[in-house]
């Protein structure tokens, strides 16, 4: 039992660690492509596409060690997983930043550069535990 605690806490631990560089990736592109653009929604989506390609490889090959075969097969699982979340950050964005920027905007002076950040801070916390769940039960089965 000793080593399936080890395990589950050191994948956890690579996890978390990928997870916190994949979110640093997601969140210097999306506030990037903010000021760009201007717009929440298309920021989110570019800056998950950036970050899925960069979680899948850090995923696969370091946190749950997966063997070369059958990676395509995983990819695309693994981008369904996050396509649901992207649908979920999606919603935080245009509901918390483009229709309602008042609820967080109330706090911060209306500043609309700061609500998509603190907005982006909150989604991103919610997802990086869904992701882990998903990735766990569903993508990531198989071990080298």
């Amino acid at each position: 039992m000793k080593n399936l605690k080890q395990i589950i806490r050191t994948e956890v631990f690579k996890y978390l660690f990928f997870g916190v560089l994949t979110t640093l990736v997601y969140m210097i592109a999306r506030l990037f492509l903010f000021e760009v653009f201007k717009q929440a929604d298309l920021s989110a989506v570019l800056a998950n596409a950036i970050s899925i390609i960069f979680a899948f490889w850090t995923n696969d090959l370091y946190v749950f060690n997966q063997e070369r075969e059958g990676w395509a097969k995983r990819f695309l699982k693994f981008t369904g997983a996050r396509l649901f979340t992207l649908v979920l950050d999606l919603m935080l964005a245009i509901i918390l930043v483009d229709k309602y920027p008042q609820i967080i905007g109330n706090f911060v002076g209306g500043n609309l550069s700061l609500v998509n950040a603190i907005e982006t801070i909150f989604a991103q916390v919610l997802i990086i535990v869904l992701n882990y769940v998903i990735s766990k039960l569903f993508v990531f089965t198989g071990k080298k």
